[in-house]
C-alpha cells in the first residue's frame, strides 16, 4: 500500500495555520483522499508541554497541569492538615486560591532572558525533540492517509532562525536544523509545502482584536518581524507555495484587508490538489 504524503502548512503569526490545516484535511477526506490533521508542538504530549510551558510560557498549560492534580493534592493536604490541626476547619477555598496563584506563577516562561532571547540552537532543540518524540504517531497515520501538518521543521527555522542577524548565519542554521531533524532524528520528509503570509504589521492589529493570552513569542513584535523575514527566505529556499493572505493594503491598515478564511482555504486547496 502506498504511504500518504505529508502536506506542511506554515505561516506567519495569525495566518490561520491550524484552521487551514484542519479545513484542508477535512475537505481532502470528504473527497476521497483520506487525510489527517496533526499539529506541532503537540501540546498533548510531555515534550509539547515542555515547549509550551517552560519555553513559551503558555498560561493555559500551567492551569491544565495543576488542575490535573488538583483534587488529589487537596485531598492529601486535607488529610495532613486534619491530622495536625484537629481543632481547626480545613479552608478548601483558601487552598484553591493558593493553587490558582501558583498556576499563574508557573504559567510564565522559565527562561529569565525570555524565549525570544534564548539562543536559536538551544530553543530549536526543544522543538526538534517534540517532533522526534511524536514522529511514530505521524508515521502510523501515513500508513493509511495523508498528514496535513500544522507546522513542521520549518517553524523551527523561522522562529529560531529569525533570532540570527546575518543571512549567512541563518542559512547555516537552516542547514543545521534540517540535518538534526531529518537525518539525526529520522523524521519523515515532507512532500508539499504551503506558506501563509500575513505581514507583521497586520499580525499586531489582528492580535489586538482577539481576547487571548499571548505567549512570549507572540508578545514580542520584534521577534515576529524577524520570524517573518526568515519565513520569506525559507519559502524561497524550500520551494513553498506562498499564499498572500491580504487582498489589499490600506493606509491606515484595516482588518478587512485580510482575505476571509474561506478565500484562503480555496487557494490552499487548489494548490495542494494540483500536487497530490
Amino acid at each position: 500500500m502506498t504511504k500518504g504524503k505529508i502536506i506542511v502548512v506554515e505561516g506567519t503569526d495569525c495566518s490561520g495555520k491550524k484552521t487551514q490545516s484542519e479545513m484542508l484535511a477535512e475537505r481532502l477526506t470528504s473527497e476521497g483522499e483520506k487525510s489527517y490533521y496533526f499539529g506541532y508542538p503537540n501540546y498533548e504530549s510531555p515534550t509539547g508541554e515542555i515547549v509550551g510551558l517552560p519555553y513559551l510560557g503558555k498560561p493555559w498549560i500551567a492551569r491544565e497541569l495543576i488542575n490535573r492534580h488538583r483534587i488529589d493534592t487537596i485531598s492529601k493536604l486535607k488529610e495532613l492538615y486534619i491530622a495536625s490541626h484537629k481543632d481547626k476547619e480545613f479552608d478548601e477555598k483558601l487552598v484553591n486560591k493558593t493553587i490558582d496563584i501558583l498556576a499563574d506563577e508557573l504559567g510564565c516562561g522559565w527562561f529569565p532572558e525570555g524565549a525570544p532571547n534564548v539562543p536559536a540552537k538551544i530553543a530549536g532543540a526543544y522543538y526538534a525533540i517534540d517532533r522526534a518524540y511524536n514522529a511514530p504517531k505521524v508515521e502510523s497515520l501515513l500508513e493509511t492517509g495523508n498528514v496535513v501538518m500544522d507546522r513542521y521543521i520549518y517553524s523551527n527555522m523561522g522562529h529560531q532562525g529569525g533570532k540570527i542577524r546575518t543571512s549567512e548565519e541563518r542559512d547555516d542554521f537552516y542547514t543545521w536544523n534540517a540535518k538534526l531533524e531529518l537525518e539525526m532524528f529520522s523524521l519523515p520528509e515532507d512532500d508539499i509545502r504551503m506558506f501563509l503570509h500575513v505581514p507583521t504589521i497586520y499580525t499586531v492589529i489582528i492580535k489586538k482584536s482577539r481576547d487571548e493570552e499571548l505567549d512570549e513569542h507572540e508578545k514580542d513584535e520584534n521577534h515576529l518581524r524577524n520570524a517573518e523575514l526568515a519565513y520569506l527566505e525559507l519559502a524561497s529556499k524550500y520551494n513553498f507555495e506562498t499564499i498572500e493572505c491580504l487582498k489589499k493594503h490600506s493606509d491606515p491598515i484595516e482588518l478587512s484587508d485580510v482575505k476571509t478564511i474561506d478565500e484562503i482555504h480555496e487557494e490552499v486547496y487548489k494548490r495542494v490538489i494540483r500536487k497530490l
